[in-house]
């Protein structure tokens, strides 16, 4: 059983050694990668909803194997810390919170949601690219992350309301 929910207070120590985890498994560790933020300590409270920010967690037969988050960045938003442990890849958990994450910002009125991260998450920037992010050249200005070498960008869709 799979499932992708809010996170939640009783969350935070989980998913931090699960970033930190699947960070140093892919050299994502120190200064300019996500890993390596403040907020990796107490995920829950760094993303609330009223702050336009959200964080989302992966469970897989009830065990917390994952997350990811949507955050600003400027006047767009930011797909952040998308990480799962190695056993619950290969499920569609990394689809599905990348996609409850879109949702969110699209919610919110994001035009475009930036990312960042490494060459070597190859699986990664294959489900980026299916979801509809182009590559760019250098990342954005306001990007903390000097450890990255890949910057994509999806321009976000929004539908017209009904009166």
């Amino acid at each position: 059983m799979k499932s992708v929910m809010s996170i939640t207070p009783a969350d935070d120590a989980a998913i931090c050694r699960i970033i930190q985890c699947v960070g140093a498994e892919f050299g994502a560790v120190g200064e300019g990668f996500g890993p390596g933020d403040a907020e990796v300590q107490c995920m829950s409270r760094h993303y609330r909803p009223e702050n336009n920010s959200r964080y989302f967690v992966a469970r897989l037969n009830g065990e917390i194997v994952g997350g990811a988050g949507i955050a600003p960045l400027g006047n767009i938003c930011e797909l952040k810390k998308l990480f799962l442990l190695p056993g619950a890849r290969g499920h569609g958990l990394g689809r599905q919170l990348a996609e409850a994450c879109l949702a969110f910002a699209t919610e919110r009125g994001f035009t475009a949601c930036y990312l960042d991260t490494l060459g070597n998450m190859t699986a990664a920037i294959r489900l980026y690219e299916q979801l509809g992010f182009q590559h760019l050249e250098a990342p954005l200005v306001a990007s903390e992350h000097g450890g990255c070498d890949v910057w994509m960008l999806k321009q976000l869709n929004h539908r017209e309301h009904a009166c």
